[in-house]
């Protein structure tokens, strides 16, 4: 049995609850396909700050796909909150207000809750945070998170690779029909061209040289040996990409596009139906990986 390595899908999930000095973080995260890696979060306005270390934490486990992470962060402590007087405010108000008072000839009799309720007399604080101890347990929530999307993705691209594996088993199988196959159709068309000759050998107008010579470019041109050789070639790196190294998304598509460029040569240089009907098969295969690699990370 192949042993696949490091083989990621980009879709998963992870989530995570942590109660640690005085705080309860709750975290989830979502990963989806994405040409590259993309970092959407939501956090409350007043931990927007930690946005980037955020992204910078999750680049440790991640790599390529779109994240959505939501992040809710709550005080479990009772916090302080203090009341700020602005004085000044308050006394140019009750001047102001006496002042308008007097000019009106009405009551200039005032409460301080009247003046208390002008706007900015005074402000609510809440108790200033720590925001490298919010840091502290916010890491622990995203890794405990993250490791859980991990290993989702890691459980689903073991499942791919193992399906794009033996879809490129079988095209190489297909592969090594053509290869089969082209010597037989040289042969064949040899043959044709023989049985020509021999019904012209006795017309004026016959040019046997040039008979053969068209035997001979129909065989230069027909010969997929070169195409053949670059897509086993291929199909044995991509093999290696899956099993023998950190299986990259990008580096397996491109290497896909490349020997969709090999077997289109070779359909255009078939001159038979079998051999048709076995280029059309794997160009099938090879479409349905190109679909299952959108999915690698």
């Amino acid at each position: 049995m192949i042993f696949i390595m490091m083989v990621k899908s980009m879709t998963g999930f992870g989530k995570s609850q942590v109660n640690d000095k005085d705080y309860q973080i709750n975290c989830e995260m979502r990963g989806v396909n994405h040409r590259y890696l993309d970092i959407n979060i939501r956090i409350s306005r007043r931990y927007n700050i930690l946005e980037e270390r955020i992204k910078e934490e999750l680049k440790k486990y991640v790599t390529r796909g779109r994240l959505e992470l939501n992040l809710n962060i709550e005080k479990t402590a009772d916090s302080t909150r203090n009341i700020k007087l602005d004085k000044g405010l308050a006394i140019a108000y009750y001047n102001n207000l006496k002042d308008l008072a007097d000019n009106l000839s009405i009551s200039s009799e005032f409460r301080v809750i009247d003046i208390f309720r002008m706007p900015e007399v005074f402000t609510l604080q809440d108790e200033e945070e720590d925001i490298e101890v919010v840091w502290g347990v916010l890491q622990k929530a995203l890794a405990v998170a993250a490791q859980e999307l991990v290993a989702m993705r890691t459980r689903e691209g073991q499942n791919l690779a193992t399906d794009i594996l033996a879809r490129n088993n079988y095209i190489l199988k297909i592969v090594e029909q053509l290869e089969a196959k082209s010597p037989e159709v040289n042969a064949a068309y040899q043959e044709k061209i023989r049985l020509k000759i021999n019904e012209l050998i006795n017309q004026e107008s016959l040019d046997e040289q040039r008979l053969l010579m068209e035997a001979a470019i129909f065989a230069d041109k027909s010969n997929v040996t070169e195409e053949i050789v670059r897509l086993k070639s291929h199909i044995s790196h991509f093999e290696g990409l899956l099993t023998k190294e950190i299986a990259s998304g990008r580096k397996c598509d491109f290497l896909l596009q490349e020997m969709f460029r090999e077997i289109n040569t070779i359909a255009s240089k078939a001159n038979d139906l079998e051999m048709s009907h076995l280029v059309v098969e794997a160009k099938a295969e090879l479409e349905k990986n190109r679909e299952q690699v959108q999915n690698i990370e």
